[in-house]
């Protein structure tokens, strides 16, 4: 895995993944920047995100579960001082479809967080504590 950064003046960078994506960084302008991008310690929630997302919609797929909908709401708190990362994160997924089987549901979160979602696990054994929680929205069939 791959990533180049390059600068773009003030505090503003392009990021470019090693599969071609393109992103933009930038800071607030009370630090200089000028709010044309992302922070990073965001894409570095977003990308939790995605990893555990992917892992939960994979895993009820194989599970024969009828996702329609699976969103993932992140809230993280941060250290006071420097270096400011984040001690505590809570990772809620909503997942939405028909005849869902809420046992499934929590499973697939339970295996996301304690075997398969790189980034949760990194993060947790770095010394962050994440809790996750979720919901199951019924969706009558059409």
């Amino acid at each position: 895995m791959q990533a180049r950064i390059e600068w773009q003046g003030k505090v503003h960078f392009k990021a470019e993944s090693g599969s071609g994506h393109k992103v933009l960084l930038d800071g607030p302008p009370d630090a200089g920047g000028e709010n044309l991008g992302s922070r990073p310690m965001e894409l570095v929630l977003m990308g939790l995100g995605g990893c555990t997302s992917y892992d939960v919609v994979t895993i009820l797929a194989k599970s024969r579960q009828n996702v329609r909908s699976c969103v993932t709401e992140l809230t993280a708190e941060r250290a006071d001082s420097t270096p400011q990362v984040f001690t505590h994160i809570n990772i809620h997924f909503i997942v939405s479809g028909t005849a869902l089987d809420p046992k499934k549901v929590a499973r697939a979160v339970e295996l996301s967080a304690e075997k398969y979602c790189s980034a949760s696990i990194m993060l947790e054994r770095g010394g962050v504590k994440i809790t996750h929680s979720h919901a199951v929205v019924e969706i009558e069939a059409a």
